[in-house]
Protein backbone atom coordinates (compact mmCIF):
# COMPACT_ATOMS: atom_id res chain seq x y z
CA UNK A 1 0.00 0.00 0.00
CA UNK A 2 1.38 3.34 -0.90
CA UNK A 3 2.45 5.88 2.02
CA UNK A 4 -0.08 8.53 0.89
CA UNK A 5 -3.24 5.96 0.51
CA UNK A 6 -2.26 4.76 3.95
CA UNK A 7 -1.79 8.05 5.28
CA UNK A 8 -5.64 9.08 4.08
CA UNK A 9 -7.28 5.28 5.19
CA UNK A 10 -4.92 4.94 8.47
CA UNK A 11 -7.81 4.23 10.86
CA UNK A 12 -9.30 1.90 8.82
CA UNK A 13 -6.72 -0.33 7.29
CA UNK A 14 -5.63 -0.29 11.22
CA UNK A 15 -9.32 -1.86 11.76
CA UNK A 16 -9.15 -4.60 9.12
CA UNK A 17 -5.36 -5.56 10.34
CA UNK A 18 -7.07 -5.73 13.56
CA UNK A 19 -10.23 -7.64 12.69
CA UNK A 20 -8.47 -9.61 9.70
CA UNK A 21 -4.93 -10.41 11.42
CA UNK A 22 -2.78 -9.77 8.24
CA UNK A 23 -0.60 -7.25 7.86
CA UNK A 24 -0.35 -4.82 5.75
CA UNK A 25 3.18 -3.27 3.77
CA UNK A 26 3.56 0.12 3.51
CA UNK A 27 5.60 1.61 0.32
CA UNK A 28 7.38 4.71 -0.65
CA UNK A 29 8.24 4.67 -3.96
CA UNK A 30 7.40 1.66 -4.85
CA UNK A 31 9.89 0.10 -1.54
CA UNK A 32 8.64 -1.20 1.01
CA UNK A 33 9.53 1.11 4.48
CA UNK A 34 6.87 0.01 7.35
CA UNK A 35 4.74 -3.33 8.47
CA UNK A 36 1.62 -2.65 10.20
CA UNK A 37 1.22 -6.45 11.54
CA UNK A 38 -1.73 -7.13 14.50
CA UNK A 39 -0.87 -7.04 18.39
CA UNK A 40 -0.21 -10.44 19.88
CA UNK A 41 -3.06 -11.54 21.57
CA UNK A 42 -2.47 -12.87 25.00
CA UNK A 43 -2.41 -16.25 26.32
CA UNK A 44 -4.90 -17.88 28.37
CA UNK A 45 -2.88 -19.89 30.06
CA UNK A 46 -4.70 -22.29 32.88
CA UNK A 47 -1.71 -22.53 34.81
CA UNK A 48 -1.02 -19.94 36.84
CA UNK A 49 -4.14 -18.30 35.59
CA UNK A 50 -5.36 -17.31 39.56
CA UNK A 51 -2.31 -16.22 40.79
CA UNK A 52 -2.35 -13.78 43.84
CA UNK A 53 -6.43 -14.65 43.48
CA UNK A 54 -6.55 -17.48 46.40
CA UNK A 55 -5.52 -17.81 49.92
CA UNK A 56 -4.37 -21.17 51.09
CA UNK A 57 -5.89 -21.14 54.94
CA UNK A 58 -5.34 -24.02 56.93
CA UNK A 59 -4.10 -27.90 56.41
CA UNK A 60 -5.16 -28.37 52.79
CA UNK A 61 -3.12 -32.01 52.88
CA UNK A 62 -4.97 -33.72 55.89
CA UNK A 63 -8.56 -35.01 55.34
CA UNK A 64 -11.58 -32.57 56.49
CA UNK A 65 -13.15 -35.11 58.61
CA UNK A 66 -11.34 -36.88 60.84
CA UNK A 67 -10.70 -40.78 59.75
CA UNK A 68 -12.92 -42.55 62.73
CA UNK A 69 -15.98 -40.59 61.11
CA UNK A 70 -14.89 -42.21 57.48
CA UNK A 71 -17.50 -45.21 56.82
CA UNK A 72 -14.90 -47.32 54.28
CA UNK A 73 -12.39 -47.23 57.22
CA UNK A 74 -14.56 -49.71 59.71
Amino acid sequence: MPAGQFKARCLKVMDDVQSTREPVVITKNGRPVAKLVPTDTPSKDIFGCMKGEVEIVGDIVSPAIPLEDWDMFR
